[in-house]
């Protein structure tokens, strides 16, 4: 315990622990990205400034050149039109998010919560987990942990190549002390502490004072609520993006220029670049777990109005029908057996499940309590088929809605009175959250 006799502890990267070896620096240079972080070095460790550089962020001024991308990243990870990405964040001490919080064990409980009280047409989840949780438990481990979670539609994303891509498609940030965290406030993003541990941090530093400032996640309140208003209300805070780096672009010159000077050789004349970020693979994590679905068939305009839930805990909250849309792949085979809707995702030629009229058909027979059986076969495309009628072929935006909840929305409109006809000739219109999509039906 620290008692006000003792001095405290180092703080990491800037203490002569860190730093020197029998007194004399161990670098021959000491990259820095801010003067801020020179400052606080002559304050800690002045030996060692006589080896430090100002030469800017690196992997911040790679963030800096790919936001024209945001919308392909998005597209990458699967947020759809009207869909919002919600990044979790965790760094790997024992106090992070996916740690115990500071002693809360936050993220147990708020993993089943982002499906169970998140609208999936409104919301996109995803995660970045530092290496080092990776590698110290071990990647079975932290999927095993995950798995109902990644059941429920959450992507897991690449925590060397992709962490950045998702940095800046995220609309919100839930995170803890770590510097994903602070990058997502120096980018501009909202951003939620879960966990807010300032053990081991500089209290003079902007991450320390990023901390202390940022808005917390309170775990007892609707995730739903929390999260409008932290983008409703957002103002981002002036530190990070002032005190992330203070040289902008310009990294790469200044770091080569370090370099060639260090090895004493004249440096080349060509520009000095940094390696593009990639587009990440598409990672379209399709839930399997059951589907809770509230809907409301509005007349004056005439809009089915839809929330799903995956996967909830309890009977969605609002006005409106709720019916059970079940995957035929769900680990929750019993479920099926509840289902109103029974869907799958596969190609229009997958000799293992047949065509689509035919998997419908067989689908209705082996379920006789569903109502309705959906065929997806494209990202905006699905065949589906009722106990009366033909089946017919919904469309809309590859980007817009789910196939699967065009087909809820179908279920839902019949349930209310509408008929197969009437869909044929005026298509369907479907509201999630403000967001409104247009799905044609044909034959």
């Amino acid at each position: 315990m620290r008692t006000p006799g003792n001095p405290p502890p180092p703080v990491f990267g800037l203490s002569p622990e860190w730093l020197l070896h029998e007194g004399i620096p161990v670098a021959d240079a000491m990259v820095l990205s801010h003067p801020e972080q020179l400052d606080r070095l002559r304050a800690a460790c002045p030996e060692a400034v006589p080896t430090a550089e100002l030469a800017g962020d690196p992997c911040f001024d790679r963030m800096l050149a790919e936001r024209p991308y945001r919308e392909r990243f998005q597209k990458a990870f699967g947020v759809r039109r009207g869909q919002r990405l919600v990044l979790l964040n965790s760094t790997w001490n024992p106090d992070s998010l996916f740690g115990d919080g500071g002693g809360d064990d936050v993220l147990p409980s708020l993993l089943p919560r982002l499906t169970a009280e998140l609208p999936a047409d409104e919301y996109r989840v995803a995660a970045v987990l530092h290496p080092n949780i990776w590698h110290g438990h071990g990647p079975g481990q932290v999927r095993a942990w995950l798995d109902r979670a990644r059941r429920g539609g959450l992507v897991l994303v690449d925590p060397l190549h992709d962490w950045r891509q998702a940095l800046l498609a995220a609309d919100a940030v839930i995170g803890d002390q770590g510097s994903v965290s602070y990058y997502a406030a120096a980018l501009g993003t909202p951003v939620l502490l879960g966990a807010a541990s300032t053990e081991g941090l500089d209290p003079h530093s902007p991450v320390a004072e990023f901390v202390r400032q940022a808005p917390r996640l309170d775990p007892h309140l609707p995730l739903a609520t929390q999260l409008n208003d932290l983008m409703a209300k957002h103002h981002p805070l002036p530190g990070p993006a002032t005190l992330t780096t203070s040289s902008p672009g310009k990294s790469a010159a200044l770091l080569r220029t370090l370099f060639y000077r260090l090895i004493n050789i004249p440096e080349q004349r060509r520009p000095a670049l940094l390696e593009r970020l990639r587009t990440p693979p598409l990672q379209l994590r399709l839930p399997t777990v059951p589907l809770r679905i509230l809907t409301r068939v509005a007349t004056d305009p005439a809009e089915i109005h839809m929330s799903r839930y995956a996967d909830p805990w309890y009977e969605p909250d609002g006005e409106g029908h709720a019916h059970l849309a079940v995957h035929e792949d769900t680990r929750d085979a019993d479920q099926l057996a509840l289902a109103d809707v029974v869907f799958r995702h596969g190609a229009l030629d997958d000799l293992r499940f047949g065509s689509p009229e035919q998997w419908t058909a067989e689908a209705l027979a082996r379920h006789p309590h569903s109502a309705l059986a959906a065929y997806v076969t494209a990202p905006g495309a699905c065949t589906v088929r009722t106990r009366s009628g033909p089946p017919v072929r919904l469309t809309g935006a590859p980007t817009g809605l789910d196939p699967a909840a065009a087909a809820s929305a179908l279920h839902a409109w019949l349930t209310a009175g509408g008929t197969l006809e009437q869909a044929i000739e005026e298509g369907l219109t479907v509201r999630t959250g403000h967001t409104v999509h247009r799905v044609t039906v044909t034959r």
